[in-house]
């Protein structure tokens, strides 16, 4: 991974952005993850909705990886850190 050699600088209007990004990334996993326990917590006391749920649950992982990718390219963007 290729990291700046020098000191990275940011206006006050990319850490605006960097900040709006975060608490984006926070609340769409908050939410995915807040799928995931009511999932768990409607099979627990009405297993007859395991097959229902099962969807939901199976959805929300790679919901995740794709917030924390997008977010992570955000942050290497901004900072000039490249992947090899």
């Amino acid at each position: 991974m290729g990291i700046p050699s020098e000191p990275v600088t940011l206006s006050v209007e990319q850490i605006r952005e960097l900040n709006r990004s975060l608490a984006t990334l926070r609340h769409d996993i908050n939410n995915q993850l807040s799928l995931i326990a009511a999932a768990a917590e409607i099979i627990r006391f009405n297993p007859d909705m395991a097959k229902r749920m099962a969807v939901t649950l199976s959805e929300q992982p790679s919901k995740i990886t794709e917030n924390l990718n997008k977010f992570s390219a955000e942050v290497e963007a901004m900072f000039g850190i490249t992947r090899s």
